[in-house]
Formats: C-alpha cells, structure tokens, sequence
C-alpha cells in the first residue's frame, strides 16, 4: 500500500508533459520571440560588450620613443578609465550636462503637460491641428534643427538679435553664459512635442465617467486637472522623464552642429562630444570606449535612482 501511495505520488508529481495544441502554441511563442533576441543580441547586447572590451584595452608602440611602425593592442585593465576621469573637459562636461538636464527637463515635462491638459480639455477647438503643429518640431533632425536655429543665434543674419539690438539690449546666443541655454531652447522646442503626444495617449486611456462624476460633484476644470488628470498620468510622467533625463546625458548633435559657431563650445562639451572627438579626432578609442561605458553607467544609475524614488514615494503613499 505504501508502494502504491509512493509511486501514485511520484506519478502526480512528475512534470506533466504538454499536449500537441500546446507545444504548438509553444513553438509559435518562440518564433516571435527569437528574432526579437537575434536583433537584441547583435544591436545591443554586442555593441555593449564590444565597447567593454576595447575599454579594457590599450595601443602599445614599438620602437625608440613609441614612433616604431609596428603597434599592439595590450591589457590595459582600469587605466583607460582613470585616465578619462582624471579629464578635467570630460568631468566638467557631465556636471553640464547635469545641470542642463537639472533646468531643462522640469520645463519641457510643465510645457508637454499643459500643451496636453490644454489639448484634452473638452472646450478645445482645432484640437488635430495644434497636435500636428506642436509635434511637428520632433520630425524634424536635431542636426536640422540646431543650424535652423543657429541662424536665429549668429550676429548679423539673426532677426532676434537685431531685434534686440534696437531694444538696446546686448544679446549673445552663444556666448560663455547664454549658449547652453541656446541648446536648452533647442532640445525643448524638438521634444516638448513628442511628450506631449505620450501624454495624451495617457490622458485618453482615462475612463470618461470619472470626468462626468467629477463634474456633477461640482468640480471645475482645473479640480478634474489636477485631482484626476495628473495622478492619473502620473505613470505617463515618469516615463518622459526618464526617456528626457537619457536624452540629455546623450546631447550631442546640437553642441556639434554649434560648435564652428560659438568658442564657448570645445571638443569636450558634453561626455558624448567628448568620446566622440576622441575616438574620431585624436584616434583614441579605448579611451572614448571608456568614456562611453561610463556615460551609460550614469545613465542606468539616474535613470533606475530615479525610478526607485518615485516607487518608494508612491508605497510611501498609499501606506499613508
């Protein structure tokens, strides 16, 4: 009897094998799956690696005084690493863009918000096309856009400067103080847009009848706003933030495009500039992959920093 139990026990316990229709639907599943991993592999995972690597190492040059014709890729452990932090540009170029990002993204994310409060709102009229127009700005190149309006920031062909001018007042776009807020204006008026359209998207997803009830309760529009839009929306919020706060440790195009046009801007402007000269002007690439690694490394930190305090404040909340 104890036999039977025990075996009748190993038989029910025993992984249960699939059936035809279910095997099926298995091989199905992974059909789909496997060219989204091949791509995730090979555009991702494998340019990660790569850049690891060539940051671990370092060009050795034979002969009298390094100028031998003969050069070597050596083990070169952390020194890359040290050698891009003890960069004075490189270090400074992060703690501006952290300050860019610190001033620039709260403005876009209030500008996008009340561009989609405005748009939802039910009284708005001509609602497609202020869309169209407002998100027009992101299908534009950033490379386009920042020598679009490089030509609202020189001296002598800028209509706002010479605007200024008759106003009196002094007015350098790209000078030492006001060009980082020249390339503010531009990343602002690309994207505000684009946050805009994800926030809608978030804002249309909301029930109606909590709009209906809120109003036979008596609430007015700015009440439904701010007690059921923006909680509501909140998930909306944090995700173009994150995807702003990336972006901005990643601003690159613009201080490129600038660069030839204002002396404030030098080769290691922002991290990304910085890896960028290095690997293709001055031909050192394990030092730009260096760089590179580290700038996704403050990346994923800010990025996961900031999505486990706003998880933190949310428990936080509801434990209230």
């Amino acid at each position: 009897m104890n036999g039977a139990r025990g075996s009748g026990l190993r038989r029910s316990g025993a992984p249960r094998r699939l059936t035809r229709t279910e095997a099926r639907s298995a091989r199905a599943a992974s059909g789909f799956l496997l060219p989204f991993l091949a791509l995730f592999l090979l555009c991702f995972i494998a340019p990660i690696g790569y850049a690891l690597y060539e940051s671990l190492l370092k060009v050795e040059r034979t002969g009298p005084l390094g100028l031998g014709g003969e050069t070597k890729q050596v083990w070169a452990g952390l020194s890359n690493y040290v050698h891009a932090l003890e960069d004075d540009r490189f270090t400074a170029g992060f703690g501006r863009v952290l300050l860019f990002g610190a001033v620039q993204i709260p403005l876009m994310i209030v500008f996008a918000t009340a561009l989609a409060l405005l748009l939802d709102a039910a009284s708005a009229r001509w609602v497609g096309f202020f869309r169209t127009a407002f998100f027009l700005p992101y299908g534009v190149p950033g490379v386009i856009a920042s020598i679009l309006w490089g030509f609202l920031y020189v001296p002598g062909i800028s209509p706002l400067v010479e605007m200024a001018d008759s106003m009196g007042w002094n007015v350098d776009f790209l000078g030492r103080g006001a060009v980082l807020w020249s390339i503010a204006n531009i990343v602002t008026w690309q994207f505000t847009g684009y946050n805009m359209l994800v926030l809608i998207a978030q804002l249309k997803a909301v029930p109606g009848e909590l709009y209906e009830a809120a109003r036979i309760d008596g609430a007015n529009a700015w009440q439904v706003a701010r007690h059921i839009k923006l909680p509501l929306i909140r998930p909306a919020l944090v995700l173009t933030t994150v995807f702003s706060l990336i972006g901005t440790l990643q601003l690159f195009a613009e201080p490129k495009v600038l660069k030839p046009l204002s002396n404030s801007i030098d080769s290691g402007y922002t991290p990304n500039l910085s890896a960028y000269n290095e690997a293709f002007t001055s031909n050192n690439q394990h030092i730009a992959a260096a760089e590179a690694v580290l700038l996704a490394l403050v990346a994923c930190v800010l990025s996961f920093g900031f999505l486990r305090l706003v998880g933190q404040r949310e428990k936080d909340g509801e434990s209230g």
